[in-house]
């Protein structure tokens, strides 16, 4: 998606980072560049502005699940190898004999 007028920061920049814009996960000067992009740029500030609508409505709906401590402990690690680039097995994260599962992909 793009507006088509020109930024500093381009149109799929922004959209390819906008869920680390919105968790916080980016350096400020990028956040800046962002900020600058959605005052310039009205579709991005549509789409930032549905993105935020969203995670707001899962937030509220699904914030009081408790996620099992094992579970949560075997998927930060798998994340933690997939952004070292080593390899990943394909198996399931069982948590303790429960059926609840969660099958990390790459």
């Amino acid at each position: 998606m793009s507006c088509g007028e020109p930024h500093e920061t381009d149109c799929s920049e922004v959209l390819d980072h906008l869920y680390e814009f919105l968790d916080r996960e980016m350096p400020e000067g990028d956040c800046t560049k962002f900020e600058v992009h959605f005052e310039e740029c009205s579709p991005c500030l549509e789409k930032y502005g549905l993105e935020q609508a969203v995670k707001k409505l899962v937030k509220r709906c699904c914030g009081q699940d408790e996620v099992p401590t094992d579970l949560r402990s075997k998927v930060m690690g798998r994340i933690d190898l997939i952004r070292a680039g080593e390899a990943v097995p394909e198996q399931d994260i069982t948590v303790g004999g429960t059926d609840q599962t969660a099958t990390a992909r790459e």
